[in-house]
């Protein structure tokens, strides 16, 4: 007869890790951010020496415009494949390998004059950034969960934005080294040095985690699925439109702003620092405050409609409103500089739209697009912002080198200001277009759901 074998006790289940502790957790999105931090530190450090690469290295302002749009046109390569890479490396070594890769880029950037290695420093960085932070946010969704996860998006979000606003006040606690265009960029280097140390310090967190905790699943990085667009709706594709002209306007602003500031303006470096500075830190502030106002009362494409309306007029009222007297602008531990009063206040809204309309418009997207295509409606988005960001810089830097903007000429700069307008009034046409569509009978409820109601 055969003879039966028990069955061994162990062959039970394997017994559920225990989850993470807090100190844990909160530890990776310290270190996620800090890597995020520096990422978006070197981006922004080379508007700040604009005026000096023009003066010492005779850069043309549509050659600043093309330092600005290669970063996108590597962005757009790395966002068709960025997912797979990420799933394929995992994100331990994706997020270690991609800051190294900036910090070879600021690097780049750093240490030549010759205008080619400059771009291709750039260039390189678009290759790090854009999957770092793509990265980044797999990391948040596999570490936090439920209502937590929104909060540490929050956080990061605000540490990354962090490293735009400490790029723009490195004009105050950094203003001896502007000097020339170089040390500047070489600060910018040496952030990016702690931005890889925060990774590696992940990457050890992490390893240290795996067998001992039990780490929650990211979601996998969806590729674009381009057989499928046509099946977006409408209020999508509004969106998309407006997401692309806002950003192309609001980014590219950001680029040339210090140096407009300090050519159009009469101010000095450390005062157009500060005041380029409110914009990134409008959205530190106001974006998740925005984010619980607009959850409770619903009406988002009104919001962005009304953000969008708000913008039309900034950019002409810098150019043509008189400047009004000088008032103390104060960043605590920063620094303080003399701004004209009429830059504050547009500057001021300008950091208020650049707060509202993000916080409603990419959630927004969760309403309109079922779940199980979100991946593909986030991708295309992004592709199309980068699309959008990418074509603007050499557009205004060539207005501005045809029309002979400086200092001698700062009516020069006007066409580059109208070109804005036309930006941000076509972004008004397509909130208007959402607006009416999601107050009619293919609402998705944009405007009616808020926490009370539900979905």
């Amino acid at each position: 007869m055969p003879q039966h074998t028990p069955a061994p006790l162990a062959a039970s289940k394997p017994a559920e890790l225990p989850p993470p502790s807090p100190i844990h957790r909160w530890l990776i999105l310290l270190f996620v951010s800090l890597a995020m931090f520096g990422n978006y530190y070197v981006y922004d450090s080379m508007w700040p020496v604009i005026d000096l690469m023009r003066s010492q290295l005779d850069f043309s302002y549509e050659q600043i415009g093309y330092l600005s749009s290669v970063y996108n046109a590597a962005a757009i390569m790395v966002l068709l494949v960025g997912g797979y890479i990420i799933d394929r490396w995992g994100t331990k070594k994706a997020i270690t390998v991609f800051a190294l890769i900036c910090l070879f880029a600021a690097f780049l950037t750093a240490v030549s004059s010759r205008y080619e290695v400059i771009l291709a420093g750039r260039f390189l960085l678009g290759i790090g950034a854009e999957p770092l932070i793509v990265a980044a946010i797999t990391v948040l969704s596999k570490w936090f969960k439920g209502k937590e996860l929104s909060f540490a998006f929050g956080v990061n979000l605000s540490i990354s934005r962090l490293g735009s606003a400490s790029a723009d006040w490195s004009t105050s606690f950094a203003s001896p080294l502007y000097a020339n265009w170089q040390d500047p960029l070489w600060l910018a280097t040496a952030v990016a040095g702690i931005s890889v140390t925060a990774a590696i310090l992940y990457w050890i967190m992490e390893r240290r985690a795996e067998g001992r905790f039990q780490i929650g699943n990211a979601q996998a990085a969806e590729q674009i699925d381009f057989r499928s667009l046509y099946k977006f709706s409408a209020s999508y594709w509004y969106i998309v439109a407006l997401c692309v002209v806002f950003y192309a306007a609001i980014f590219p602003f950001r680029t040339f702003a210090i140096d407009y500031f300090q050519q159009a303006h009469g101010i000095t470096r450390e005062a157009a620092g500060l005041l380029s500075s409110l914009l990134p830190v409008a959205a530190i502030i106001l974006t998740p405050l925005f984010g619980l106002w607009v959850d409770k009362v619903g009406r988002r494409s009104l919001f962005m409609a009304a953000g969008t309306l708000v913008m039309v007029p900034l950019f002409l009222a810098v150019t043509y409103l008189p400047a009004g007297p000088d008032i103390n602008l104060v960043i605590p531990f920063i620094g303080s500089a003399p701004v004209p009063l009429t830059l504050f206040v547009v500057i001021f809204l300008l950091g208020a739209v650049f707060s509202l309309i993000p916080a409603v418009m990419w959630p927004s997207v969760a309403y309109i697009v079922e779940e199980r295509r979100l991946g593909s409606a986030f991708a295309l988005m992004t592709l199309c912002q980068q699309l959008g960001w990418m074509v603007v810089p050499p557009i205004v830097g060539l207005l501005n080198d045809i029309n002979n903007a400086g200092p001698e000429n700062t009516a020069g700069y006007a066409p580059s200001m109208w070109f804005y307008t036309g930006l941000a009034t076509t972004g008004l046409f397509f909130a208007f277009k959402l607006w009416r569509n999601e107050t009619g009978p293919n609402a998705h409820g944009l405007e009616r759901i808020t926490t009370k109601t539900g979905v």
